[in-house]
């Protein structure tokens, strides 16, 4: 079903109150001693904590201290951990059922795959004979791949415990979070980014142009280019290829080209309900351009991404990982503000593991474990700083970057901050607890660490490499906060700036210059 995302917020306030009604089992629930009651509707029970809404409330309720009455309570001898995941078909349909099969495997649980109406249901159990006291069925998760509007639509009415998205939740989306009583959704632990994906624009493998530029891109977009001519082609009309209303494909393509250049999308757009039909759409389509998934590219020809300066920039799994790339994408769940089944937590705690690392990169999509990054393949970042460099102060912060660095390599761990803001993206706030977590383990004892600071090229330049060393010492001190466990004494850990020395794109539009201002981290 398709609702446009104002209809999907109204639709949040009534199924709230609809699906409550529909699901009511009356409780109550007595003390051992019987000196206290709390009475009302059964909202769910986690294994060990009862959420009843009362008429003061919503309450959770250790499920130790009290017994159960009436028709809505669980079996405590035969529990099932219920965990609905919904959203993102970019996410749901390969990335989300592959990482369950992944952490069945890893608990010694059989996974057994079922289709509802729809959508996906995973019935895990323990196969006979196991060491574990419970045999049998111990959990179903059921997937329900839509869009990221309707993924959180899902989550504001009590459909969902889980919502799947391409995108940031919205500030709309957040207000009626907060009123739904499922927390502040912008808080770190209410949302994990799982793994990372790209907007590519591609076209048929026969389609001349090889390379476009984001301002160009807008311009298709919005109608402005409506004639492959325009872009060095043969004289016909550009058709666009766009999935569907609501998807986080189809509101990162808005959000990330048509606002920066304050247009609004042309009428003229053929839309795909998932990034498969999207992708072979374009291959079958000459002259058509489509704006796809990285992960499903499939046989269509990916667009190089240019600047008046020259500059090109690819989506590949590196320049995803660092940020480098300007249209990567996130791939998140989130969570309300109340508890997961246990089995649901251990699910998310595998999600976030190196483990699943690997089933995310098996799967397609980009993981988000850090490489490191030698010098000698950083051949087109260094080529670039040296054509851009303009007077013989650039060459010599250049040649204090090549000794300064000399013997060190690039991790992919990169942080970037919103634009106009000083606080970071969401791709950067997860790598600072991914930076955080490896100091705890002592990933990197005996190492030396360097956050590097680099910015764009506008202004003056030792304004340019202060506010870069701020920016690195910042997030060096971020990090150092969230690593409460480590043993720092173990790892030789800096600060350094260069400013504006190594560019990774032109400074002469909104989104280069956002590339450029990075800090960058550094190993040896």
């Amino acid at each position: 079903m398709r609702i446009n995302r104002c209809a999907a917020f109204c639709a949040a306030l009534f199924l709230s109150v609809t699906a409550l009604a529909a699901r009511a089992q009356d409780v109550a629930l007595r003390s051992r001693d019987g000196a206290i009651e709390v009475a009302g509707t059964l909202l769910g029970f986690d294994g060990q904590y009862y959420r009843v809404q009362t008429r003061y409330g919503e309450l959770t309720v250790d499920g130790s201290g009290v017994v159960c009455e009436g028709v809505g309570c669980p079996s405590l001898t035969n529990y099932v951990a219920e965990l609905e995941i919904a959203g993102s078909k970019t996410v749901g349909s390969v990335l989300v059922p592959a990482l369950i099969e992944g952490f069945a495997l890893s608990e010694g649980l059989i996974a057994e795959r079922e289709t509802a109406g729809g959508d996906v249901v995973y019935v895990l159990s323990r196969p006979k004979g196991a060491a574990s006291a419970q045999s049998g069925i111990v959990g179903r998760f059921t997937v329900r791949a839509t869009t990221t509007d309707e993924g959180f639509a899902d989550l504001l009415a009590d459909e969902a415990d889980i919502a799947m998205a391409l995108r940031e939740i919205t500030a709309a989306e957040v207000a009626l979070a907060r009123e739904a009583g499922l927390g502040d959704l912008t808080q770190p632990n209410r949302s994990v980014v799982l793994a990372l994906d790209a907007i590519v624009p591609v076209v048929a493998s026969r389609n001349p142009v090889d390379a476009v530029s984001m301002r160009d891109l807008a311009r298709i977009l919005s109608g402005d280019i409506t004639n492959w001519s325009e872009l060095g082609g043969p004289d016909v009309a550009i058709a666009v290829h766009l999935r569907e209303v609501g998807s986080g494909l189809a509101h990162g393509v808005a959000r990330r080209l048509l606002e920066p250049a304050r247009a609004t999308l042309r009428e003229e757009v053929i839309r795909h309900a998932d990034n498969a039909a999207l992708a072979r759409a374009v291959e079958r389509d000459p002259f058509g351009i489509g704006f796809a998934s990285f992960s499903t590219t499939d046989d269509a020809k990916p667009l190089v991404l240019t600047g008046s300066c020259g500059f090109q920039l690819r989506a590949a799994r590196r320049t995803i990982k660092t940020e480098d790339y300007p249209l990567t994408t996130p791939m998140f769940l989130y969570l309300p503000a109340r508890r997961l089944p246990a089995l649901g937590r251990d699910f998310l705690a595998y999600a976030r593991s190196e483990a699943a690392q690997v089933v995310i990169r098996r799967a397609g999509f980009v993981d988000r474990a850090a490489e490191e990054v030698p010098v000698d393949l950083q051949g087109d970042r260094l080529a670039n700083a040296i054509l851009a460099a303009r007077t013989p102060a650039d060459l010599a912060e250049l040649r204090r970057l090549a000794d300064r660095l000399s013997g060190w390599r690039r991790l992919t761990t990169s942080f970037r901050f919103e634009p106009g803001s000083a606080r970071l993206d969401a791709q950067s706030r997860a790598n600072v607890r991914a930076l955080a977590d490896a100091l705890e383990a002592g990933e990197h004892d005996g190492q030396g660490l360097a956050f590097v600071g680099f910015s764009d090229g506008r202004g003056a330049a030792p304004v340019n490499l202060e506010i870069a060393r701020k920016r690195a010492e910042a997030v060096r001190a971020a990090v150092l906060e969230a690593a409460e466990t480590a043993d720092l004494g173990r790892v030789e850990i800096d600060t350094e700036a260069f400013g504006e020395a190594l560019p990774l794109a032109c400074d002469d539009s909104a989104w280069g210059r956002q590339i450029n201002r990075r800090v960058e981290v550094w190993v040896r």
